[in-house]
């Protein structure tokens, strides 16, 4: 954190710097150059007073000097080239057009040899410059910086306030505390990382309560089969009946096909989070796509003695989703809905302005209000008469919430609400695109 702030601070004040130094030689360039125009404006003036001066009788020249000093207000006098002492070389510029400048007591004043008249010099004094307030400068440059540098603090505080609280929720996730999230704040800087950060500390907390799942599943119900293994194997070496070793043989054989379904089910479960990563998103027609897969399921619906209905919307809207596990979650859920239902199972899309809504619905018995909430939940049955062996491990819910929320959307489970039995609706935002 401290770098940060030293960072950004010797990068801002370096760059202030840096254009301080630009703009003072640009001034001073400038300076120069006004100077040397007013040098110039100065010379032109000698030379026409010098020009004035030469027509005149050398007994009017100090009244002539006098009168134009009172009305161009020019300090101007006239002195005997006898008087100044100079080299020969500096002597010769005298005559030269705009005179000689030369600097006394820290005033500058040219000097110029009357013609006609080169015993006279005319003395034309320039304004005395005024020289600056080196230390109001200077306090003003440093309340700049440090005005400068409280603004960076100031706007700093919050940023570094928020960095604090990801570093802080990093290291008790790195502890073990899945369920730690950053709180979302209006004024973040860094809003978008801080939403990742809690989309990742969600993913790793869910990924870790599955194998958490995933591992007192597998070792629960992995030992009904291994006892049966072992006892028809201890039952084949003590029978003489080669009959009855081949049945013990049988129902082995039974449970080792059992145990290798279990087992590739809950491994599938556990590599899915994999293809999460991988979604092949597709802009797809969403009235096809559903009128797709109640076609597929018409055999099912009708071998249940089940009508299979869709009420879908009268215009046609595209939406983007991975075609491949959407449909295996609308299928998990219509199975289940096919399975339970009485004699009906309706399935309606709605709009709700960005958003999607795909409704199933029974006429089924439902789902116990205080059961509503494990129904998503891995390894779990809430119908026993559905045994493991008939090939159902509880995961086709799991897996329909596992997909939806590969899609940033949410499942809910409920009672129906033009039917009697249960209810389920997905929740899928942001409607990519939509056409008549």
């Amino acid at each position: 954190m401290r770098r940060l702030f030293f960072s950004i601070i010797v990068a801002v004040l370096g760059s202030l710097f840096l254009i301080g130094w630009g703009l003072d030689n640009l001034v001073a360039n400038h300076s120069e150059q006004q100077e040397s125009s007013d040098i110039v404006i100065y010379k032109q003036i000698i030379e026409g007073i010098n020009t004035q001066l030469a027509r005149t009788n050398e007994e009017n020249l100090s009244s002539l000097v006098k009168r134009i000093a009172t009305d161009f207000s020019y300090e101007i006098n006239i002195e005997s080239s006898q008087n100044i002492a100079l080299p020969q070389t500096l002597h010769e510029q005298l005559s030269l057009a705009g005179g000689l400048l030369l600097v006394s007591d820290n005033r500058p004043y040219l000097l110029r040899q009357i013609e006609k008249h080169p015993k006279w010099l005319i003395q034309l004094y320039l304004p005395q410059e005024q020289l600056e307030d080196n230390s109001v400068n200077l306090l003003l440059t440093a309340i700049l910086y440090l005005g400068v540098c409280a603004m960076l603090v100031l706007w700093l505080l919050p940023l570094a306030r928020r960095l604090f609280l990801l570093t802080k929720a990093a290291a008790q996730i790195g502890k073990g505390e899945l369920n730690i999230r950053v709180k979302n704040s209006r004024l973040s800087y860094i809003s978008p990382l801080e939403k990742s950060f809690n989309h990742m500390a969600g993913q790793i907390e869910n990924l870790m309560e599955d194998n958490k799942i995933l591992a007192r599943s597998l070792s629960h119900d992995i030992r009904t089969p291994m006892s049966c293994l072992r006892f028809g194997v201890e039952a084949a070496l003590d029978s003489n009946n080669i009959e009855k070793k081949n049945i013990y043989l049988m129902r082995m054989e039974e449970e080792l096909t059992r145990m290798e379904d279990m087992t590739s089910a809950f491994l599938a479960y556990a590599g899915m989070e994999r293809q999460g990563i991988n979604l092949k998103l597709e802009n797809i027609d969403v009235n096809q796509f559903i009128e797709a897969i109640i076609e597929d399921f018409q055999g099912l619906a009708q071998q249940y003695n089940v009508l299979l209905s869709a009420q879908l919307p009268v215009e046609p809207a595209k939406y983007t989703f991975d075609h491949h596990w959407m449909s295996r979650a609308l299928q998990n859920l219509i199975t289940n809905a096919v399975q339970y239902a009485k004699s009906k199972v309706t399935l309606s899309i709605k709009f709700n302005q960005n958003a999607i809504e795909i409704h199933i619905e029974d006429d089924g018995k439902g789902i116990d209000e205080d059961k509503l909430e494990m129904v998503f939940k891995p390894f779990i049955k809430l119908d026993t008469a559905r045994s493991r062996e008939q090939g159902h491990f509880g995961l086709g819910l799991a897996i329909t919430a596992k997909v939806v929320s590969w899609h940033q959307g949410k499942i809910i489970a409920g009672h129906a609400k033009d039917l009697s039995g249960a209810g389920f609706i997905i929740h899928l935002p942001s409607i990519k695109d939509s056409n008549n």
